[in-house]
């Protein structure tokens, strides 16, 4: 089974108006391959867009793309011959109630964004105030309220079961871009794989000049992501130089990778991740740990050894893999070359998935 494409057919892929963030350049990349390899009419539909504050929709690290885009939908386009592809947060799928016609597909981008995507202000306001409280009497907060954390997904997972979503009912069609995510909302039908290539092209063209000899002992990593943990292997390993990726800007990211060893992991992955992915091309070993789709080896096509459980017992065992890499860095290297083909193949493969998905009709 396909998504047929007729020779007037428009698809219109629609994303937040004025936001740069991993799943707007999905969105961009998708309208853009559309085009330009499969010759279909493909245009962004910029959703939630304030002319007061912006003349353009689109955000300036995606105007390299060149989209067409529109920023409202009308009568003329809600036919069934069009197609419409929305995220999976809750104002992508909540555009699909406003269409009877047009054939309606969603793209899952992450697992957990769908879940997160639900909480409200009412789900913030208890925790909050009871943190403000506990601050003001014991000088710290009681709840850890980390929206990120497996704790609060649980509970969101039993909130919203993604089956009695009656909006999801409407589409006709689903996408998921991770291997975690096929199985996760298996019960949606028809679902098509289509996972993406995040990489900037940036990073595998400087792969290409890799100097390996100018590596130092230096380990990389995101303070956004699973920072709880992380801090306890930098306490933990007090001898080794741990260098944060924050408020770098692009180039300064590509510096860093090129000169450290190793780059480590420990958030939740909802989907492949692209900074892993960055610093496997330019040369670091990469160590992650199991949570979201860092479990599943076609999501993260690392060998297992380099995966760990977040749990203090593990931090020693890390903290070795870390020297060790360090003390026996080209044989490590070469541990991650299936990791860096997979990477280096993953946008004409991207291209491939499109065209078993959409299929082109002489009529």
């Amino acid at each position: 089974m396909s998504v047929k494409i007729y020779p007037n057919t428009n698809i219109f892929i629609a994303c937040p108006a004025n936001t740069a963030t991993g799943g707007p350049e999905l969105l961009h990349q998708l309208t853009y391959h559309l085009r330009k390899d499969l010759s279909i009419h493909a245009y962004m539909y910029y959703y939630n867009f304030d002319d007061r504050r912006f003349e353009t929709p689109v955000h300036p690290e995606y105007k390299m793309y060149g989209n067409p885009f529109v920023t409202n939908l009308n009568e003329i386009e809600d036919i069934e011959k069009n197609i419409i592809i929305v995220p999976e947060v809750r104002d992508g799928i909540n555009l699909l109630q406003h269409f009877k016609n047009i054939r309606r597909g969603v793209w899952f981008l992450s697992v957990d964004n769908y879940y997160l995507s639900q909480l409200t202000k009412k789900d913030f306001f208890i925790p909050r105030a009871i943190n403000k409280i506990a601050k003001f009497l014991f000088g710290k907060p009681l709840i850890n309220f980390d929206i990120t954390s497996e704790e609060i997904l649980k509970k969101l997972v039993e909130k919203y079961d993604y089956i009695k979503d009656p909006l999801l009912k409407l589409a006709n069609f689903y996408m998921s871009n991770s291997y975690r995510g096929l199985k996760w909302f298996s019960d949606l039908k028809p679902m098509y794989y289509l996972p993406d290539y995040y990489v900037n092209i940036r990073f595998i063209e400087e792969s290409y000049a890799l100097n390996l000899n100018s590596k130092k002992n230096i380990v990389a990593y995101n303070p956004k992501k699973g920072y709880s943990f992380t801090k306890k292997i930098i306490k933990f390993a007090d001898d080794i130089v741990f260098v944060p990726i924050e408020n770098m800007k692009r180039e300064e990211v590509i510096n860093l990778l090129k000169e450290a060893k190793v780059y480590i992991d420990f958030g939740h992955f909802p989907g492949p991740e692209r900074i892993p992915k960055e610093a496997a091309m330019l040369g670091c070993c990469v160590i992650t740990g199991k949570r979201g789709s860092a479990s599943f080896f076609e999501d993260v096509p690392i060998p297992n050894e380099y995966k760990f459980e977040d749990r203090e017992e593990n931090i020693p065992k890390i903290v070795d893999k870390i020297k060790d890499c360090f003390e026996n860095f080209e044989d490590r290297y070469k541990d991650f070359e299936y990791y860096r083909q997979i990477i280096k193949n993953e946008p004409q493969k991207f291209i491939e998935d499109l065209k078993k998905i959409f299929i082109k009709l002489e009529k």
